[in-house]
């Protein structure tokens, strides 16, 4: 769901190869609703719903692990966003993620990489969506810097050309304006480098057809190209005419903003040919679904990444992971918390627990969260960042309502029980001795859980006895018993 519009792919894998079955896409311009409190209103809301429920006849009927849904600037931007999503997942039936911009670059990488011809060369991949624009350099299918701007062919529109007309004057002023934009990328982008540059998204691929229309190239994108198209624009003076060149009814108000950005680009990072590719967002969440089901998840690399980089003792962390979800399989179901997502967001939690502990070992678990929650962690969306950096926050010290107080209350319940889980399993590996307790079992009740331990067992270690005397009070605390026999 962009910002100027929203897209569906439905697609099979064969063979070990995506086959494209369908492709759905609408112009609905949720950027252009964003009113000057960045709320979106209530008629961009609507159009959005209209056009999802056309989408959600096609999706009935579709396995949960198969449909990914992702929202892209206009909903990182808007502040009633969370309102739009509960609709939008009401008219769907399945979940709705806001992605990172930097996690949008990432997956539209991964689209464009898999469309190419393979080579050993970098590449550097900008994409111009409605409200943001996409940076990225890569090697084949791997990606070595990238980067989010704000600035996009809708805002822009909206800031500089309202009212379709194409004057000198307000075009230089959103040159500057994007030029200012990349100079927070010029320096390290152009350092590193690349061999060919390639371009996704409508609004190239509109200017790559409208160069091969007049024929000042042809398709190919180049620096020359783009300023004599700039100034047949400024002499047409209106978006109305530009017809002409062929450009579509729905994109013309949007293709003068889509130029400035490109032509901002290409002089920022000395760009000096680019051509078009079909392959984008959308291609990289197919790519990223298919990885995960081949046991390929990037998301599982992120995590690996982050216990090297930040020296996480991975045996505690493996031995506090075997414990929780020894706990999770026996309640999860009764608890209804036994989807994939809650034990894949269990596991990393216990496995990341401790990253807090390279800034500090006071409040370490605070430390964590915030580090969780605002680092760019590749293949996780907005909200399961959230969600790791909500149960690393809850999981010691004080069981507070304000662990959870930036989470979404329908949510909380569910949280709270992971949280519940990975104390657990914390607790019980609190000597660091990697020790598996013997006769562990959990019994689930409605507000509360009954653990059991072998026969002297807990007897025999004093520490993990006043431990769980400490965690009952801290439970109780937000309404959940723990009995320990």
């Amino acid at each position: 769901m962009g910002s100027n519009s929203f897209h569906m792919v439905i697609a099979r894998l064969i063979h070990g190869e995506i086959r494209t079955l369908e492709k759905m896409g609408e112009k609905v311009q949720l950027g252009a609703g964003l009113d000057a409190n960045n709320n979106l209103t209530e008629e961009a809301q609507l159009r959005g719903l209209d056009c999802l429920s056309r989408f959600a006849q096609r999706l009935q009927g579709m396995p949960p692990a198969a449909v990914q849904i992702v929202g892209t600037n206009a909903l990182r931007v808007a502040r009633n966003a969370s309102e739009f999503m509960a609709r939008a997942e009401e008219v769907l039936g399945f979940p709705v993620e806001i992605i990172a911009g930097r996690e949008e670059a990432r997956l539209i990488y991964l689209g464009v990489s898999h469309t190419l011809a393979d080579d050993t060369g970098r590449r550097l991949v900008i994409d111009i969506g409605g409200g943001s624009t996409e940076f990225v350099i890569g090697e084949r299918f791997e990606t070595q810097v990238l980067d989010s701007l704000h600035m996009g062919c809708v805002s822009f529109r909206n800031a500089y050309f309202p009212d379709g007309r194409i004057q000198r004057k307000q075009f230089d002023k959103a040159m500057t304006h994007a030029s200012q934009e990349l100079l927070n990328i010029r320096y390290r982008f152009r350092q590193l480098g690349w061999q060919s540059a390639v371009g996704s998204s409508g609004s190239i691929k509109a200017i790559s057809s409208v160069l091969a229309t007049l024929k000042l190239t042809n398709g190919t994108i180049t620096i020359d190209a783009l300023r004599e198209l700039r100034q047949r624009l400024i002499d047409m003076g209106h978006t109305d005419r530009l017809s002409e060149l062929g450009v579509r009814t729905d994109r013309q108000s949007i293709f003068p903003s889509g130029l400035v950005i490109l032509l901002a680009a290409f002089e920022s990072l000395g760009i000096e040919t680019m051509t078009y590719t079909d392959g984008a967002l959308r291609e990289g969440l197919l790519y990223d679904i298919v990885g995960r089901i081949q046991h390929e998840d990037v998301r599982e690399r992120t995590i690996q990444a982050l216990q090297g980089r930040y020296d996480i003792d991975t045996s505690l962390a493996s031995a506090v992971e075997e414990t929780a979800m020894t706990a999770f399989r026996q309640v999860a179901k009764a608890w209804e918390i036994d989807s994939e997502y809650d034990e894949d967001i269990l596991r990393w939690a216990c496995r990341l627990h401790e990253i807090g502990l390279t800034i500090s070992h006071t409040q370490y678990h605070k430390h964590g969260a915030y580090m969780l929650r605002y680092s760019d962690l590749p293949g996780f969306s907005q909200q399961a960042k959230k969600d790791l950096a909500t149960l690393v926050r809850g999981h010691r010290r004080k069981f507070s309502t304000a662990v959870f107080e930036s989470c979404d209350p329908e949510d909380v319940p569910r949280l709270r029980l992971l949280c519940v889980l990975l104390r657990m399993g914390v607790l019980l590996q609190h000597p660091r001795n990697m020790e598996q307790p013997a006769g562990f079992s959990v019994e689930p009740q409605a507000n509360g859980m009954t653990i059991s331990f072998a026969d002297g067992w807990l007897e025999e270690r004093p520490l993990t006895r006043a431990d769980l005397h400490n965690e009952i009070d801290y439970l109780a605390k937000q309404d959940f018993k723990l009995i320990v026999t």
